[in-house]
């Protein structure tokens, strides 16, 4: 006499579904990463070993042509301290990143660098890693 169940249920785990979704998420971060941009000005940057911190700041960028942008946004040298201070004016700690080309004379750089110490400003020199 065979007592025994026909229907036997196997132990076995199928994990080909589980590795089609991590897939999936896998190929969605991967395009999702690649849509992001940064906010800045495209310019070459002086190469360094050091890295820069991304914290809430302003970005300063000077190109080759002396034209400076805060942000994306185009203005001139004698207006840049006005605007500098009107941008940093609500931060507690004001930061200033600043991006300048490699053939931007070093004197544009000091001007930027001496409005941002008689202000009280924070200066992060941004440079592209080696």
């Amino acid at each position: 006499m065979d007592l025994r169940g026909r229907n036997k249920v196997t132990p076995e785990f199928n994990m080909s579904s589980m590795t089609d979704i991590v897939f999936l998420l896998l190929i969605f971060f991967m395009l999702a990463s690649t849509l992001v941009t940064t906010s800045a000005i495209d310019i070459l940057l002086p190469k360094a070993s050091g890295k820069t911190e991304n914290k809430k700041s302003i970005a300063v960028s000077i190109k080759k042509d002396l034209t400076y942008y805060i942000d994306e946004k185009r203005v001139g040298e004698s207006v840049l301290e006005s605007e500098l201070i009107n941008a940093l004016s609500n931060q507690d700690k004001p930061t200033i990143v600043l991006r300048a080309e490699e053939s931007v004379p070093v004197q544009h750089v000091v001007t930027v660098m001496d409005i941002a110490n008689r202000n009280k400003f924070k200066v992060i020199l941004a440079v592209k890693p080696n």
